[in-house]
């Protein structure tokens, strides 16, 4: 891909975000394989399922057109830089996992420095360096082959379904309306799950 288109994809996330980081600049560069693999969502065509609840999931919310409103934007919260890309109409399909070794291979410095202000909280020389090694490792990883950022490996699980509209049932304890998939029934009752959990903890 072109730098210019690199530097317009970075533009929009960005803007989407709020801020250049590290995380952002890991989801720009998967969102270009993503979209050079499966393309832009228009219709629920592409799927994206990620690992992760980082600033990433951003950056393919705003450059694939998958989101959450839509249903085509599934987090599975397992704490992994992975990211997952379905099209539905022939099923093209790639899972990539970052590097684990991707900090210290882009920056050794900012890895360095990072670990020790997530070690030592109070040490303020890392904290004060840290903003800046991030700004810069972000570039790092934009002006790298995305190729070789990421491990492709074998989607974990079929492209999740289309997203449905189903009916609403109302809460027998709190009165709120609820989609009838996300109700629980306990002691005869159909509760929301927070009042499910609520009653539960004090049997």
């Amino acid at each position: 891909m072109e730098t210019a288109d690199v530097t317009a994809l970075t533009e929009r996330a960005v803007d989407f975000h709020g801020h250049l980081c590290p995380g952002l600049a890991m989801g720009i560069q998967a969102a270009r394989i993503g979209l050079a693999e499966c393309g832009h969502d228009r219709d629920e065509d592409v799927v994206a399922v990620v690992e992760t609840d980082m600033c990433a999931v951003d950056a393919i919310q705003a450059l694939m057109g998958c989101t959450f409103g839509k249903g085509n934007l599934v987090h599975r919260d397992y704490g992994k830089a992975a990211f997952t890309f379905y099209r539905r109409r022939d099923g093209a399909a790639v899972r990539l996992l970052a590097r684990p070794d991707l900090h210290a291979w882009i920056d050794p410095e900012f890895a360095a420095v990072r670990a020790r202000a997530n070690d030592q909280p109070d040490d303020a020389e890392a904290k004060a360096a840290l903003p800046a090694l991030a700004i810069r490792y972000a570039e790092r990883l934009l002006a790298c082959d995305p190729e070789t950022l990421f491990l492709r490996t074998a989607p974990l699980t079929p492209a999740p379904r289309r997203a449905s509209i189903l009916s609403s049932l109302v809460c027998e304890h709190c009165g709120e309306a609820m989609m009838e998939s996300r109700s629980r029934r306990f002691a005869g009752q159909t509760l929301c799950i927070p009042c499910f959990l609520a009653v539960e903890q004090k049997v």
